[in-house]
């Protein structure tokens, strides 16, 4: 004891102890898991066979019975729309609102606090206050749409198949604004001033330092942005349950909300892992292209 004490104390062996844990805690949360999830997308896994360790190998069939039913392709879509418009829109606007926050002005602080404020909800309590705000009958929006002409009738937005899934964007949307514009900011506050200066002193305007300076400045950052953006939005669960639950008829249905339907509310456990499977190789795509892309960045 009094050995191990005197190791600690003279700083032999520490960052080797907290190696291991890191070490481990990985592996516990992370490797075994996603080894196990992999492992299940090979077996013929249900309710029966779930706590049993003598499932069937059935190969790459779950995979094709996965890539085979009607509605893959649906789903496979509203993914790509639901991440792309999402990504694209928070980027947009969190960097408009970055620059706006540069300016200097009154309250910019605490305005930029109140940005914060909603990011910081989790995101069933942002579902829920959208599915007050878009309710069919009752729904704010619609209340504000009579009032200034725009409908004459309610748009039901979490249950018409045409813009279902167009109103879990705009809770999407609202929800990652604030962390992009946060990642923005900083960026931005490592530009140098005096480049700017040399810039307006050499008679460039804003919108051609904007192309000319911020942008070719901003480029790793808009880089972590963008793929950051697209791995949580992968992730993105808890406003489907708690708008659309997928429907009507799979019309707002994505990836991650179909993995958890078949694997817990249908029991085809092979098949929801089949779906993580695929979302959790495309996430190390967007990360491997990143680093990548930011690898070859440093060394030009």
């Amino acid at each position: 004891m009094l050995k191990f004490t005197n190791t600690f104390r003279d700083g032999i062996g520490f960052d080797t102890v907290l190696v291991v844990m890191a070490l481990g805690y990985l592996v516990v949360f992370s490797a075994y898991p996603l080894a196990y999830n992999l492992l299940m997308s090979f077996q013929s896994v249900d309710l029966f066979t779930l706590t049993s360790f003598d499932r069937p190998f059935v190969g790459l069939d779950n995979y094709r019975e996965v890539l085979s039913r009607p509605e893959t392709a649906m789903i496979f879509w509203n993914t790509v729309k639901f991440v792309g418009l999402s990504v694209l829109a928070q980027l947009c606007v969190g960097f408009a609102l970055a620059l706006f926050f540069q300016l200097d002005f009154p309250a910019a602080t605490w305005l930029r606090g109140l940005f914060l404020a909603g990011w910081i909800m989790p995101a069933l309590v942002v579902g829920a206050v959208w599915s007050w705000v878009l309710a069919g009958d009752f729904g704010v929006l619609n209340h504000m749409l009579r009032q200034i002409g725009v409908i004459r009738e309610n748009i039901f937005w979490l249950s018409d198949p045409d813009v279902a899934l167009y109103s879990v964007i705009i809770a999407n949307i609202w929800l990652g604004v604030p962390f992009n514009m946060i990642l923005l900011s900083v960026g931005l506050a490592g530009i140098p001033k005096d480049v700017y200066e040399a810039a307006s002193m050499d008679g460039a305007g804003r919108v051609q330092q904007f192309f000319t300076i911020t942008l070719p400045m901003m480029r790793a950052q808009l880089g972590a942005v963008i793929s950051l953006g697209v791995i949580f939005t992968l992730q993105q669960f808890d406003l489907f349950a708690a708008l659309t639950q997928g429907g009507p008829s799979n019309a707002s249905n994505v990836f991650q909300y179909w993995s958890w339907q078949l694997a817990f509310q249908n029991y085809e456990i092979g098949l929801g892992s089949v779906v993580s499977v695929l979302m959790i190789g495309f996430v190390i795509a967007v990360a491997f292209i990143y680093v990548r892309s930011t690898r070859y960045e440093q060394e030009s």
